[in-house]
């Protein structure tokens, strides 16, 4: 047994909070549902200050470190309460005022309150959302508009909740699984720059002293600590100068076509951004057909909220053909740009009328492959990483070694 940290609301709509002791999270919640409380959150004590901080609350509230703004995990959260409050027969404007006592820090709450008080107005909940400046998707917007056209708002809100957090879930992956080999090349980078910035100059006085030539392999890395010791400050300014040019370039429609091209057409990189891409085009595009949304008009949105402009325009004209009566997975498939098998998948729903359900499967595939191979490249990164060090630590060393046998008149 453990003891769990609840927030729940009385059919009253109250907000309480305490601790139960329950065997799993399951069962604390079935606890709070027979005490007639709808469960919010159920955490275990020792993972809840974890939780709080997850969620944006900090343990001192320091002005400076206070957070400015609202995470796509805030907007999850959010979700996902509604959701259960819709569930358990709240109104719309009381499960607002339940969840700005809820948030997490005040620009939540503040997001929270405006659109309350569209609501309020007699603003349906699709318009206000769409009111708050870009936080909420076009894709959430019109996932909501379908759940109230539908009837089915509770229900559309659990699919929207449980789809960012299959997103969220993905790309925590593989941040988690990038933080090793980010922090190993690092210190291999820094480990490079401290030998030749404050070991190697040591010796320079003494091959100096002897007045013979040292060896070819010496003067380079020589070489290149003076470089780095006269223009080390020079090279980062250049490098971050290189970076914002980059990034500006990028914001150009033609360069940033090209590049999207490329990251899903490489032949390294190419089978992983295309499998990425696959898989958030069929999870979107699943999850408005499920909700009502017819495919026409679901793939203009699955277009907009495609992060690849090269597979964007592919949709489009993907999209210009469905009008003409040619169906979804004929056009991908002449279009080249989209994995075959998933292209297949999608003829095969066509033809039973279950595309909506391919289209997940899809996803569900895609997903677990690519995290697969992202777990496959990084476990090779990083004992090549490891080796690249190794390689140029022992070049270092061998090249002063060398000069020192060299000075001495010592045989190699």
């Amino acid at each position: 047994m453990a003891f769990f940290q609840y927030k729940a609301v009385t059919p009253a709509g109250e907000v309480q909070e305490g601790v139960l002791e329950a065997a799993s999270t399951q069962g604390a919640v079935a606890r709070l549902q027979e005490m007639g409380l709808i469960p919010i959150r159920a955490d275990e004590a020792g993972a809840a200050k974890a939780a709080s901080v997850a969620a944006g609350a900090t343990p001192f509230q320091i002005p400076f470190l206070a957070r400015n703004r609202i995470t796509q995990n805030d907007i999850t959260v959010v979700t996902r309460e509604l959701a259960t409050l819709l569930k358990a027969g709240l109104p719309l404007d009381r499960s607002f005022e339940i969840l700005i006592n809820l948030a997490p820090h005040a620009r939540v709450a503040e997001m929270l309150g405006k659109i309350r008080n569209e609501v309020r107005g007699g603003a349906p909940l699709s318009k206000a959302l769409d009111a708050q400046r870009g936080l909420f998707s076009r894709f959430y917007v019109n996932m909501i508009r379908a759940g109230e056209a539908g009837g089915s708002l509770p229900t559309v809100l659990l699919r929207l909740a449980e789809y960012l957090e299959r997103a969220k879930a993905l790309r925590d992956s593989v941040s988690a699984s990038l933080v090793y080999p980010v922090i190993l090349a690092v210190v291999s980078l820094l480990s490079v720059v401290f030998l030749l910035v404050g070991v190697v100059p040591r010796f320079k006085p003494i091959f100096a002293g002897t007045k013979k030539a040292v060896p070819l392999l010496t003067q380079v890395v020589l070489g290149a600590g003076d470089i780095l010791q006269a223009y080390g400050v020079l090279i980062l300014i250049a490098i971050a100068v290189l970076l914002w040019v980059a990034a500006r370039r990028l914001k150009d429609p033609e360069v940033r076509y090209k590049v999207d091209r490329w990251l899903v057409t490489g032949s390294v990189i190419g089978s992983v951004f295309s499998r990425v891409e696959m898989a958030r085009f069929s999870r979107t595009l699943g999850t408005l057909l499920s909700n009502g949304v017819t495919l026409v008009a679901a793939l203009a949105i699955v277009r907009e909220t495609m992060g690849n402009s090269y597979l964007a325009e592919s949709i489009g004209a993907v999209a210009r053909e469905l009008k003409e009566g040619r169906g979804l997975g004929k056009p991908m498939m002449e279009s080249g740009r989209f994995p075959m098998l998933a292209v297949h998948m999608i003829q095969v729903g066509e033809e039973t009328g279950r595309l909506d359900e391919m289209l997940m499967q899809v996803a569900e595939t895609y997903d677990h492959e690519v995290e697969v191979a992202i777990r496959k490249s990084l476990a090779l990164l990083q004992p090549v990483v490891i080796l690249i060090l190794a390689g140029v630590i022992f070049v270092i060393i061998m090249s002063i070694l060398s000069a020192m046998l060299s000075v001495y008149d010592l045989p190699i």
